[in-house]
């Protein structure tokens, strides 16, 4: 797992560490006086977290960052965000927005601003469609969409990214970025939303659902996207959708976790006293990042908490 933290009133040494840290920029004082930055990261593979606060006024120029990177404002306020066709005037309190896309360079000014940024490979969203596809708007649509992404950002810092034992599992790790990738799809517009819907749903056929469900069950225990799954199955990732929906009013996703679920029960059950098995550790193993959210599935499913399983004669 990456972590780093910096903390400076220096303008020239804040300049440094985001060049550093973000891609090349400038920055330019605003008020006289302290200029105090506090910055700290956690980070897993193609997704990171960090947490940023400026007590000043500074003017930024940056160049691309090459990654898809979402601000979630807490106060302050963010002026005069600009990039190739977009000068948006402000953002406060409460807003989560698109910096630029990977491949633009952006500008602006911050107002004694503390926020957060949420940075993701572009490549965890053609996991996701099973083609490459470009966000098409810096702003959410309905609020609905903007507190989802808010959350999921907040679930993947409190809850994978401040644990690192649990961040290291491999299947965690997919499961998060993930999270986070369908988030931000689900969020902004982008091309590849509508494409071929007519096709996807003669896809969606048991065939497909057969081939799918094989698939997951020989991987389960490896880092799986809905990408992968629909190659495997033949299809788009929409028409894996359809198919899923159709013919088990479920997701993909959640049979996967369905699935994973199983072989955590089953570990769990077979663990004997004296080998040190941990509930915690289990569910890590098998994905599931969240302890509280592990324990509720675990008991909708099999009717007793995960330790009740594990500490069975």
């Amino acid at each position: 797992m990456e972590t780093l933290t910096f903390e400076s009133d220096d303008v020239a040494t804040t300049e440094d560490f985001l060049c550093r840290a973000y891609a090349r920029m400038s920055i330019g004082g605003g008020t006289p006086g302290s200029h105090r930055a506090r910055i700290s990261r956690t980070g897993i593979g193609a997704v990171s977290v960090d947490e940023i606060d400026l007590a000043c006024e500074l003017s930024y120029s940056a160049t691309p960052l090459g990654r898809i990177c979402v601000c979630v404002v807490h106060e302050g306020t963010i002026q005069d965000h600009s990039f190739a066709g977009v000068d948006d005037e402000a953002f406060g309190p409460g807003d989560a927005v698109l910096l630029a896309p990977p491949e633009l360079p952006y500008a602006g000014r911050i107002q004694e601003a503390r926020y957060t940024i949420a940075m993701l490979d572009p490549e965890l969203l053609a996991q996701l469609t099973g083609k490459p596809v470009q966000l098409t708007g810096h702003r959410p649509g309905p609020a609905a969409a903007s507190r989802q992404l808010a959350r999921a950002i907040a679930y993947l810092r409190d809850h994978v990214l401040a644990d690192a034992a649990v961040a290291d599992e491999p299947l965690v790790a997919s499961t998060a970025a993930q999270h986070l990738a369908a988030s931000v799809l689900y969020a902004f517009p982008h091309t590849a939303r509508g494409e071929g819907a007519v096709r996807d749903r003669v896809d969606a056929h048991t065939a497909t659902l057969r081939r799918a469900l094989a698939y997951i069950d020989d991987h389960a225990d490896q880092p799986v996207t809905v990408a992968e799954i629909a190659a495997a199955a033949h299809v788009t990732p929409r028409a894996l959708q359809y198919a899923f929906r159709r013919h088990l009013d479920t997701t993909p996703l959640a049979h996967l976790r369905r699935v994973r679920l199983a072989h955590a029960h089953r570990e769990l059950a077979a663990a004997g006293p004296g080998d040190g098995v941990t509930v915690t550790e289990v569910a890590a193993r098998w994905g599931f990042y969240h302890p509280g959210r592990f324990a509720s599935h675990y008991r909708e499913t099999y009717g007793q908490a995960p330790h009740r399983t594990l500490g069975a004669p």
